[in-house]
């Protein structure tokens, strides 16, 4: 068993934590399983470390795709009163997964696809009746209907 946390390893998640737990706080909509899935997702990517050609899509896959499987049904956010949080638990998991990573993480449907294990069709779905169903619960209509 290692006795120091190797430096690179170190620096990476120092860099990336920040803005993965608010991404995942967002998927997820609770704190408390955000930070439990981050905390596993780099527990993992420590141990294969130097083994890893990509670290970032690493933890995006171990991070996001948990959110897809039909035991992930809790309902997010449920002591909010943000509307825009009320608006992504509008949402189906699918949907609120694939809009957080294409409008805050600003992933490609080709990232998103890669990192979800979906289709790029699935995401193409999931990202524009996801943008409907957020505008409407929001207010502000389908996009489509703007003239």
């Amino acid at each position: 068993m290692r006795e120091t946390v190797d430096p690179d390893f170190a620096s990476f998640v120092d860099a990336r934590q920040g803005r993965w737990l608010r991404t995942a706080y967002l998927v997820y909509g609770d704190v408390h399983r955000a930070e439990q899935l981050l905390l596993h997702a780099f527990t993992h990517l420590s141990v294969r470390w130097p083994r890893v050609d990509d670290p970032d899509a690493f933890v995006q896959r171990m991070l996001f795709q948990p959110a897809l499987r039909p035991w992930s049904r809790a309902k997010p956010f449920a002591d909010e009163d943000d509307p825009v949080k009320h608006a992504l638990a509008e949402l189906t998991p699918a949907q609120r997964t694939v809009f957080v990573l294409l409008h805050f993480e600003e992933l490609t449907e080709f990232e998103v696809s890669d990192v979800l294990g979906i289709s790029q069709t699935a995401v193409h779905t999931h990202g524009m009746s996801a943008f409907g169903a957020f505008r409407t619960a929001l207010g502000a209509g389908q996009w489509r209907d703007a003239r």
